[in-house]
């Protein structure tokens, strides 16, 4: 493939990975650590694009280059244009299938397109998916061909112009919301599978009894057992065979368990037999830990990790970058924010409204970072003069009725945000980092946030559920869970059997000279004008404010944020991830104050 063609897109600011990337090797890390099979093809790279009206069904010609998987909004796409919503963005690239995969079930994955897409391959539509975070796959078995083989994607994305779930793009970018992200922006993939073939797996640790719990799911017949191997560092410490759909107890003996302190991940293998012979295997991993709540031995409601109360000490991360938006130029990238956060002692990070790539779990899982996932918003927000009334007067905005103001009359949008929760929980399972889960932030399209956390609860009851950060608390989940930026952090006015956190504070803005997105535009909540002021108010927030809440009853806090994203420069780091604005030891040190303050 000709890659001369292409550079990055204009753009104001770049980091130091994405002037790096190689259109001819972009992102090449197999993209599903927990389920890894050795024969697969990635099909990154340069596609050939298009943007037509919406009610064009047909497409002869191409007008130029898109580098997959970063989105067409982005400079390292090589475009940089905005998909306007009466448009729809066309893809198209040619693969050859190995000769080596001969007799295989080819099976195409895409990591995440925003929002509809439309799959053909050699001229025959093959599927469409709706949802702009999650992974979806197709069976294109019976369309696979010698030589080159047709895939065209198309894509409509009507961004923040509808109710779909959507975080904080908008066509209109500035203060908190940020610039859209359209078309395919995760890795495309190739897969070949058995005739018979492991289709899915879910992994529940459980250290109480030493074991992880474990369900296969099969694709196809013939299948007689399933075979399940443990192993640590190579050496095999524990195996058991069941039947395909059947759950199987895994004796993992004195386990190691998982935690910020001691990130320990087992190695597994997963085979499918029949008659003694093996139709199919993956490698995966997981880890043993368990998240919960709790009372410490005074009584107060903890967030828990392995049955031992843990304040958790976490940064909020949006996940932009200047040049990629939602999509990291390299792995190296991906992973770099989270070895910041640990560098920086906190023990857990926020992923705010997005959901990510697979590998990014993977690094936390290794590096030991909690994390808490957000469900991506949809509908709109709210009045923010209701927003601050409500509260203000102790009063509770029920999210049951008048669901106008949250962006929510419609039946349908209530569907799709289930289908699309749905969607993560699949997705997210297995990941051994993942605490707690976050529905709705701020009232963003929030509506029946009690019956929705009684749903995920039922979903996933090993996880904690927060199911409203900040604003329009319905007294219901796990946690109490507030946002503070102006003023001296404090208690809740009201308090009840729930875990108390602060699920985000702080917002400090300070601007870096030459780390700018765009001059004359930078959003944060309380500014300073140089680092030592910055410092000294972080010092005082952290150490002294923060601190002194611990003891009566605060079990976790979030600060925002781990770096500035577009105008908004109340981050740790820059835009750029080129500057930390803060001395690391400081940060740090104050981090493990809290801990020592909670372990006392």
């Amino acid at each position: 493939m000709d890659h001369a063609g292409w550079k990055p897109g204009a753009d104001r600011l770049m980091t130091r990975w994405g002037k790096d990337v190689d259109p001819a090797n972009v992102l090449p890390e197999y993209p599903r650590p927990q389920m890894a099979r050795d024969m697969w093809l990635n099909l990154n790279g340069l596609w050939d694009y298009a943007v037509v009206p919406r009610k064009q069904a047909r497409i002869e010609t191409y007008t130029g280059r898109i580098l997959v998987p970063f989105c067409i909004e982005s400079a390292l796409s090589g475009v940089k244009q905005p998909l306007k919503p009466e448009n729809r963005l066309w893809y198209r690239r040619y693969f050859t299938v190995p000769e080596t995969w001969r007799g295989q079930r080819m099976l195409l994955h895409f990591g995440a397109v925003d929002w509809e897409a439309t799959v053909a391959v050699n001229g025959r539509e093959v599927g469409r998916h709706t949802g702009g975070y999650y992974p979806f796959d197709f069976e294109i078995t019976a369309l696979i061909k010698e030589g080159a083989n047709d895939l065209v994607v198309a894509v409509w994305d009507p961004t923040d112009t509808s109710w779909q779930e959507k975080g904080k793009q908008t066509l209109k970018p500035g203060g908190i919301m940020y610039t859209p992200v359209s078309g395919i922006w995760q890795t495309v993939w190739l897969e070949a599978v058995p005739q018979t073939y492991i289709a899915g797996m879910k992994m529940t640790p459980d250290i109480d009894h030493d074991r992880l719990d474990l369900l296969i799911n099969v694709d196809g017949s013939g299948a007689e057992a399933v075979a399940a191997t443990v192993l640590d560092q190579g050496m095999v410490i524990g195996t058991c065979t069941g039947r395909p759909g059947e759950v199987l107890h895994l004796e993992v003996k004195n386990p190691q368990l998982w935690s910020p302190e001691s990130p320990f991940l087992y190695d597994l293998k997963v085979t499918l037999l029949a008659g003694g012979r093996e139709l199919d295997s993956v490698k995966s991993y997981f880890g043993m830990r368990k998240f919960g709540v709790g009372r410490d031995r005074r009584g107060i409601p903890r967030l828990f990790l392995n049955n031992r109360p843990l304040f958790q000490s976490g940064v909020l991360d949006q996940g932009y970058w200047p040049d990629g938006i939602y999509t990291a130029p390299t792995d190296d990238a991906l992973a770099y924010d989270v070895a910041l956060a640990k560098r920086l002692g906190f023990n857990m990070i926020r992923k705010h409204i997005k959901v990510e790539p697979a590998r990014w779990y993977y690094h936390c899982d290794r590096q030991g970072l909690i994390v808490w996932q957000d469900m991506v918003s949809g509908g709109y927000q709210v009045n923010p003069i209701l927003s601050a009334i409500f509260p203000s007067l102790g009063l509770r905005m029920n999210d049951t009725w008048l669901l106008w103001r949250f962006g929510r009359q419609d039946a349908v949008s209530h569907t799709n945000y289930r289908k699309e929760f749905q969607a993560m929980l699949d997705a997210l399972y297995n990941v051994p980092c993942i605490a707690l889960w976050v529905p709705f932030n701020e009232a963003w399209g929030q509506f029946e946030a009690n019956a929705i956390a009684a749903w995920v609860k039922g979903s996933d009851p090993t996880r904690v559920v927060d199911h409203a950060s900040g604003w329009y608390d319905q007294r219901g989940g796990d946690c109490l869970s507030l946002h503070s930026y102006l003023g001296r952090l404090k208690p809740p006015r009201r308090r009840d059997q729930r875990v108390w956190v602060l699920s985000e504070f702080g917002g400090l803005h300070h601007d870096i000279p030459g780390h700018f997105w765009k001059e004359g535009t930078t959003f944060g909540y309380r500014k300073f004008k140089s680092v030592g002021a910055l410092s000294a108010a972080y010092r005082e927030v952290v150490g002294i404010e923060l601190k002194s809440l611990i003891k009566s009853g605060l079990s976790a806090a979030v600060y925002t944020q781990i770096s500035d994203v577009e105008g908004e420069t109340n981050g740790l780091i820059t835009y750029d991830r080129e500057v930390v604005k803060m001395d690391a030891n400081l940060i740090r040190e104050l981090n493990n104050d809290l801990y020592q303050e909670m372990a006392e």
